[in-house]
């Protein structure tokens, strides 16, 4: 009993070093020397209030749609493979098209100008478009911005710019700073049914995206797991090297 004693403290005592020479202190990912939380905080108020949550899905906070939402068979929430998680990330910054035209859409020369900048979109990224909607997050009208009949106006990525993206550029995702990827005055939604249905996850009302690097960063998309689920919560951090 005294010599297992003994053994069980060698043990231990050989874990801790070995523990403390890989884990001399606390630090940021390798590579990188700053996390910024792409993430806006949902509204504690509307989760207990179904009739308001129902009238402003924007009060959920930023959120994924995974494949599933376009069919079933496709990839829910939960099944969403995890290395498609974590990915390179790029940050379209189309800010400047937005004051005088709410219903812009991103196009293929947004993307070619952003090459011509920094290079070829990296294989397998994260694309998110930064448009400065989100500074109207705090007013629901503002973020809506619908006119009197009801139809909503906001940017979105064009039909043309997301095909470009998924078949050119092997996107993992897109996200954008506003309630959807398709601009707000769309009626049949063609860049969501196209990008899920090629199993392209979507973030949407994305944050601080005016602090996230344009290029050269990473992102992780940590969406909650819901089982079967289609649609849900996100946390997203941009990893900055």
């Amino acid at each position: 009993m005294k010599t297992r004693t003994l053994i069980a403290g060698y043990v231990l005592a050989l874990a801790l070093f070995l523990f403390a020479q890989r884990h001399p202190g606390v630090s940021q990912p390798t590579g990188f020397h700053a996390v910024v939380d792409l993430t806006h905080s949902v509204d504690a108020g509307a989760l207990v209030n179904s009739e308001r949550l129902a009238l402003s899905p924007e009060q959920f906070g930023t959120r994924i749609d995974a494949p599933a939402r376009f069919a079933r068979g496709l990839w829910t929430v939960d099944q969403i493979p995890t290395e498609r998680l974590l990915a390179p990330l790029v940050v379209l910054d189309v800010s400047s098209h937005i004051q005088d035209q709410p219903d812009y859409q991103i196009s293929v020369e947004d993307i070619a100008k952003w090459e011509q900048i920094h290079s070829q979109i990296p294989l397998g990224s994260v694309v998110m478009a930064r448009t400065g909607w989100d500074s109207r997050w705090h007013s629901v009208k503002d973020y809506r911005n619908a006119d009197g009949k009801g139809t909503m106006h906001f940017p979105g990525f064009s039909p043309d710019a997301a095909k470009f993206l998924v078949e050119g550029r092997d996107a993992l995702g897109l996200g954008i700073d506003t309630l959807s990827v398709d601009r707000g005055a769309s009626k049949d939604f063609p860049v969501r049914q196209y990008t899920l249905a090629h199993s392209v996850y979507q973030v949407e009302n994305v944050a601080n995206l005016d602090r996230a690097p344009a290029s050269g960063g990473m992102v992780v998309v940590a969406p909650t797991k819901l089982e079967s689920g289609s649609s849900g919560p996100v946390r997203i951090l941009a990893l900055v090297r």
